[in-house]
């Protein structure tokens, strides 16, 4: 039997600006660990890694990083999905992470790392980030503004600007590459990393305790004013929070819901089982899956 040797973690840099960040996601989430590399260190290949870089470039990489997707669901669900579909989730598998990068840094300490597709590695099975920060922005007064490669912005609004920027740096390289294999249009795609963005902090400003303000400061990052989406290109919808109403949590209150800019397809696979914020999942079903679980 040929054994494989996982590489070790990368440590932080000593002036790292996410660090605390990246640890505090570990400690409310342990499917995800992200570490850093430090200067020219060369970030994790093999043994299960990828680089984003080779997802965005769509060749044999993405292939065998789709395969896994491809396998999971003939084994889960013991039919073969559409090409478009085994894309889209991997698409999925890789964006909702990483999306995380960004946004859980400038959720807890309002810094924004700047993260093209050459800088970040991925290893799905072990739930592993691997990432270089060469730059990032802060609001003024920061302690970290002395850092190399810091940018000071000017206020709260600058800061989401540099979010926005961010993520879109990244996914305009990754859709590039996942693109042609989901059979999508460009808003379609640009929907779908939407979602992701939403969904992702959602779930972690939960699990932080902090679910109303992960929610209010996504309404602010991706607000649903059709002048706001045209300033925020290439986005392509917006948090678009509402109430659920007969769905009130333990205090009361009317939990939460969004509608989903776009469609995973997972109901290709089984119809009856749609996620709970698909468009297809009619309000009384979603109370109902609620109370189900409370």
């Amino acid at each position: 039997m040929v054994r494989m040797t996982v590489p070790a973690l990368l440590s932080a840099p000593p002036t790292s600006p996410v660090a605390a960040s990246y640890a505090r996601l570990a400690e409310v989430f342990s499917g995800l660990r992200i570490e850093e590399s430090a200067g020219d260190e060369r970030l994790p290949r093999g043994a299960g890694w990828v680089g984003a870089e080779e997802l965005a470039a769509g060749g044999s990489a993405l292939d065998a990083f789709l395969a896994w997707d491809n396998a999971q669901v003939l084994r889960d669900y013991g039919t073969q999905a559409r090409p478009d579909v085994v894309a889209s989730f991997g698409l999925h598998r890789y964006a909702w992470p990483a999306c995380l990068l960004v946004t859980v840094p400038w959720f807890l300490h309002r810094r924004v790392p700047r993260l093209p597709a050459a800088n970040v590695s991925f290893q799905r099975a072990l739930g592993r980030m691997a990432v270089r920060v060469e730059e990032f922005a802060c609001l003024p007064g920061d302690p970290a503004a002395g850092l190399p490669g810091a940018r000071v912005v000017a206020d709260e609004e600058a800061l989401r600007t540099e979010v926005r920027a961010s993520l879109a740096e990244h996914f305009e390289s990754i859709l590039g590459g996942f693109g042609p294999r989901m059979k999508r249009g460009r808003r379609a795609l640009w929907g779908m990393a939407t979602d992701e963005i939403v969904e992702g902090l959602w779930y972690i400003g939960a699990l932080l305790g902090e679910e109303e303000r992960a929610m209010a400061e996504l309404d602010l990052l991706l607000p649903g004013t059709t002048v706001t989406r045209k300033q925020h290109k290439p986005y392509a919808g917006s948090a678009g929070f509402r109430e659920l109403t007969g769905s009130e949590g333990p205090d009361g209150a009317p939990r939460a819901t969004r509608d989903r800019a776009t469609c995973c397809f997972f109901y290709t696979l089984r119809p009856e089982d749609t996620c709970l914020t698909c468009p297809r999942t009619c309000d009384t079903e979603r109370v109902r899956r609620l109370a189900a679980t409370a």
